[in-house]
């Protein structure tokens, strides 16, 4: 099918299929078993596989949708031997995440307007959110975009000395204040400063506390009112970091942080050490939201622009 055709480089291929080799393993397994013995797909088969998806961590929502989509080809084509469900269920997911990620982006990019473009980076603290902004930054910087960074979250010192580590690293300009200062004032700071020195992108990080839904909504309202004065529009996106490893959990963080801010972008983190890379296609259906990033790897290189015919591929190779 021309749809799956490869588009990423050799290596970066590699880094995809080797940071879902989990997630592959472990959904196949429970493929294979669940038509063994069987011939066509028939009820039971139908059962067996929302079991599989759900256990799979794609979620009850995508899973019916799923199962709702490959009934109505077995109902068409009245017969379809259990060698073809692979082909079929690729393509059924593949078609799912078409319907919210657009496009066939392999680069890290950004919109062309008038700089510099704002990301503002939400999530719970240890989800990886601190990381990512970093390997943002290298990214970025290593395509030539001037990149500037601003620490508010400023209710951990960790998180703020941990941006700085990524700053020096990526070779980048990092605005920080004191522990306990004011979010919306470095957030102020960062943008005015973007100004001056006519940076292309910047990334804004915020605190990633969820014990209490209001103070963060308030927070987060606070520090987009505060930016906008400074540049109209801004920020320009809002990417929600989420634990692949964490697998439902994920989706309850998606609901909190939706629910508290507009969000228009997700990234899904360590995706390498889980079998769980079933969350991804949960996540982007259920939210509608598109998956911009996901990290199969601890390395600088291992952020990869999510791109849905590579992943497809990946996840049934």
């Amino acid at each position: 099918m021309s749809f799956f055709k490869k588009i990423f480089s050799k290596e970066k291929k590699e880094t995809l299929d080797k940071g879902l080799e989990k997630t592959k393993t472990s959904f196949l397994d429970k493929l294979g078993k669940a038509v063994v013995g069987k011939s066509k797909v028939d009820a039971d088969v139908l059962d067996n596989l929302e079991e599989v998806l759900v256990s799979s961590d794609v979620g009850v929502t995508t899973t019916l949708k799923v199962i709702d989509r490959i009934e109505a080809r077995v109902s068409k084509d009245k017969y379809l031997g259990t060698d073809e469900l692979n082909k079929i269920l690729r393509e059924e997911i593949a078609d799912l995440l078409s319907e919210t990620n657009s496009g066939e982006a392999t680069e890290f990019e950004i919109p062309e307007q008038e700089a510099p473009y704002v990301i503002m980076v939400v999530g719970v603290n240890g989800v990886g959110k601190t990381t990512t902004i970093g390997k943002l930054a290298h990214q970025f910087n290593a395509q030539g975009k001037s990149v500037l960074l601003g620490a508010a979250d400023t209710f951990r010192a960790a998180a703020i000395d941990q941006l700085q580590i990524w700053a020096d690293r990526s070779n980048v300009p990092l605005v920080r204040q004191e522990m306990g200062s004011d979010p919306a004032s470095v957030a102020f700071d960062t943008l005015e400063s973007a100004l001056k020195q006519n940076a292309d992108v910047v990334i804004i990080d915020t605190a990633g506390r969820l014990h209490n839904k209001i103070n963060l909504m308030n927070e987060l309202t606070k520090v987009k009112r505060v930016m906008q004065k400074v540049i109209p529009g801004a920020p320009h996106e809002v990417l929600l970091v989420l634990d692949g490893s964490t697998g439902q959990n994920a989706f309850e963080q998606a609901k909190q942080f939706t629910a508290a801010t507009e969000v228009s972008s997700l990234a899904v983190t360590k995706l390498d050490g889980t079998a769980k890379g079933g969350v991804v296609i949960g996540i982007s259906d259920q939210f509608q939201i598109p998956v911009k990033y996901i990290g199969v790897g601890e390395g600088v290189e291992d952020l990869q622009v999510f791109n849905k015919i590579e992943f497809v591929d990946s996840f049934f190779k």
